[in-house]
């Protein structure tokens, strides 16, 4: 790593390694080295997660937990003990804080960090990363990856080339080199469906999705995203950390007695969480302009996601806009168990000095929100839309 480096941000990625397995090796020594999954324990469930020697028989997570015997008979299936993974993931974190305050926890068993200002402090930059392995590890006994880059996107993509305990540099002009030759799957924001529609189009690897010309035929399958996306196969991204400390916030979730498959049903969610946080935003007569979502996958891993708004905002529609576009960015094709919208960095209305987008066109307020506000004002009444009156055929 050279002087020129340090031009740029350095972001980590932080991911432990097959965290929940590692996390019943703890508790239960005397499986450490054999091959565990952790799932439920009918013949109906699947895999949650698989440690490395159980992986090596081609066991991993969603997998139906009877092919996954099949493959490895000798298979060690542990319940797992939700509680104590969220204990040590906030251990991990503050461990992290040690070094910076700039942490972003992406989800239970990983994080971004902006390391710009402490790396320096070492005369070999790499040995930060390798201590920060050697800490988890005599701490907690926990093993983990660390990509290092200059955008958040890149620092992911590095975590991932080297498992388990990796640490990777992954620079701007190394893209073509190191990202470019990767399966389009491996690309991080495209999922499986995705990955298979770019498939047919010719599209196999990430260099073939950032040289692709026929950029209106693209926009079909990645849609918003497109620029976004062809801006990450060129390793251009953001590299702005959010923080959650001393951040106020609000948010609104909802978790499902059955696990939803279908995108339009995940999408009348969000809808909702988003109208019900938005009534609860201007109750208290705040905004807020980080938003995050929190998506549960049916395997219980849980991902967090969240971006900075150049504006406050509080209006349901807005939420949900920003809301399934972060979700659509970082969706998988897994099951969902739960999801959450959060509104963060609050402040009041009336003690902000809020100036409209000057590319943003005014909304006035909708019959919905005109209705909530005058049932909030006049305690005895509950106005309705007439429509909703109306008997359908």
């Amino acid at each position: 790593m050279n002087g020129d480096f340090f031009m740029a941000r350095v972001i980590f990625h932080i991911d432990l390694n097959s965290f929940y397995a590692s996390a019943e090796e703890i508790l239960d020594p005397s499986i450490a080295g054999k091959p565990v999954a952790v799932s439920g324990l009918s013949r109906r469930s699947v895999v949650s997660t698989a440690n490395y020697e159980a992986r090596a028989y081609g066991v991993h997570s969603a997998m139906p937990i009877q092919e996954a015997i099949e493959l490895c008979p000798d298979l060690i299936i542990v319940k797992g003990h939700y509680s104590y993974y969220e204990e040590l993931s906030e251990k991990f974190i503050q461990i992290i804080h040690q070094y910076t305050p700039y942490v972003e926890q992406a989800s239970v068993d990983e994080c971004y960090a902006d390391m710009t200002e402490i790396i320096k402090k070492f005369a070999r930059p790499l040995d930060l990363a390798w201590q920060i392995q050697k800490q988890l590890k005599n701490e907690l006994k926990l093993k983990c990856s660390i990509g290092v880059a200059p955008n958040k996107f890149l620092a992911k993509m590095a975590s991932d080339m080297r498992k388990p305990m990796g640490i990777t540099i992954l620079r701007k002009s190394e893209v073509q080199k190191k990202l470019w030759p990767l399966p389009v799957s491996d690309m991080y924001g495209i999922g499986k469906k995705t990955s298979k529609a770019l498939n047919t189009m010719g599209i196999m690897t990430i260099g073939d999705l950032a040289q692709y010309s026929n950029l209106q035929l693209l926009s079909k399958i990645l849609g918003k995203n497109t620029k976004a996306v062809i801006d990450r196969c060129y390793g251009i991204s953001s590299s702005e950390i959010t923080t959650n400390s001393n951040m106020k916030s609000m948010s609104q979730s909802r978790t499902f007695m059955d696990d939803i498959t279908e995108y339009d049903e995940i999408r009348a969610h969000f809808r909702r969480l988003s109208y019900e946080l938005s009534s609860r935003l201007k109750e208290n007569g705040i905004m807020g302009n980080v938003i995050s979502i929190s998506v549960r996958y049916f395997t219980f891993e849980t991902i967090v996601r969240s971006k900075r708004l150049i504006y406050p905002i509080q209006d349901a529609d807005t939420i949900f806009e920003q809301a399934m576009m972060l979700y659509d960015e970082n969706q998988d094709e897994m099951a969902v168990r739960h999801v959450g919208i959060g509104i963060s960095n609050l402040n009041s209305i009336a003690s902000s000095k809020i100036q409209l987008n000057l590319f943003e066109e005014f909304k006035p307020s909708s019959t919905d929100d005109v209705i909530n506000d005058l049932n909030r004002q006049m305690k005895s009444a509950h106005l309705v839309r007439a429509s909703s009156l109306l008997k359908k055929d």
